[in-house]
């Protein structure tokens, strides 16, 4: 009978499909919205629950695992010390730490050789230095002149027609010249009245320009006839020769040249200052040989 009465009235069943229709749609809805909440709940609840911490029964025991930690991790506590050094900006080596030990990385490679061969050589003294760190002493020409400086100015000298020989070759020597103390002292007053303001290899040359005339034919047979000759020092004419007093380091260069100590050449004959002096016609006729300080000397 109902289903007469559906047949007859249409609207009656699609007004009673849609009902059952609206009422599904509600359900689900229903459930949609306590799923949702239940999931805000859980995510509002705690991650963590802390619990009062139990009592150790050892103390020490984080410090015994620190301790344990450190003997198996030396690596790091090295790689804290050097990679200062080798981390530098603009540095193409770079120091880290791996299961090899520290290292230095050139272009990506390690190269833990080289990193060892770095470290010794920082930890060795240079060369300049001894190894307290202080300053050692240079080996060379400064030696030389120390040695020659720290001995007794000699009373003969030795030379060969073409050389001024040191006390140690007197055995090549072609003819000897005995130094009296009043040649001495005026061999220092010319050196001291020519280059008072000079360094003390300025000086030495001047002394060597000094012996090289006496040795030469061309020159006077003296060392007082070289310095007197005329028109040859300008501290003789002006009346400076008489004046200076030798100065410790001027009696200590001329010293050296007398016992072979040479700046200069034997042939170097003539010197000047190319701004003090008013006659320049050595500058223009010579031959330039070396400047050292405000002179410059001639053969």
């Amino acid at each position: 009978m109902v289903m007469n009465v559906l047949r007859q009235n249409r609207w009656v069943a699609l007004l009673i499909g849609a009902l059952f229709v609206s009422l599904s749609l509600i359900s689900l809805l229903g459930m949609q919205t306590k799923t949702t909440e239940g999931e805000e709940q859980q995510q509002d609840m705690p991650k963590f629950v802390t619990a009062a911490p139990a009592t150790d029964p050892d103390p020490d025991r984080f410090v015994k695992e620190a301790s344990t930690k450190q003997d198996r991790e030396p690596v790091n506590i090295l790689s804290s010390i050097v990679f200062q050094e080798w981390n530098k900006p603009g540095s193409k080596s770079h120091a880290f730490s791996s299961a090899k030990g520290i290292g230095l990385a050139e272009n990506g490679y390690w190269n833990s050789q080289q990193a060892l061969k770095t470290a010794d050589e920082k930890k060795k003294p240079s060369k300049s230095q001894t190894a307290d760190g202080k300053p050692a002493k240079q080996k060379g020409t400064h030696v030389v002149k120390s040695q020659t400086e720290s001995l007794s100015p000699p009373t003969t000298l030795f030379f060969t027609r073409t050389n001024t020989l040191t006390q140690d070759q007197k055995d090549k020597a072609t003819w000897t010249y005995d130094l009296s103390a009043e040649e001495l002292l005026l061999l220092q007053k010319i050196v001291m009245a020519e280059a008072e303001g000079e360094p003390y290899e300025g000086k030495v040359a001047v002394a060597n320009v000094v012996l090289n005339r006496l040795r030469s034919a061309n020159f006077p047979d003296t060392i007082t006839d070289v310095i007197y000759q005329k028109h040859q020092f300008s501290p003789v004419a002006n009346g400076r020769l008489k004046r200076v007093k030798p100065n410790k380091e001027t009696i200590k260069s001329v010293n050296a040249a007398l016992h072979g100590q040479k700046e200069v050449k034997d042939d170097t004959y003539f010197f000047l200052s190319l701004k003090l002096a008013q006659d320049l016609t050595v500058h223009h006729s010579r031959t330039f040989v070396k400047k050292i300080g405000n002179h410059s000397f001639y053969k």
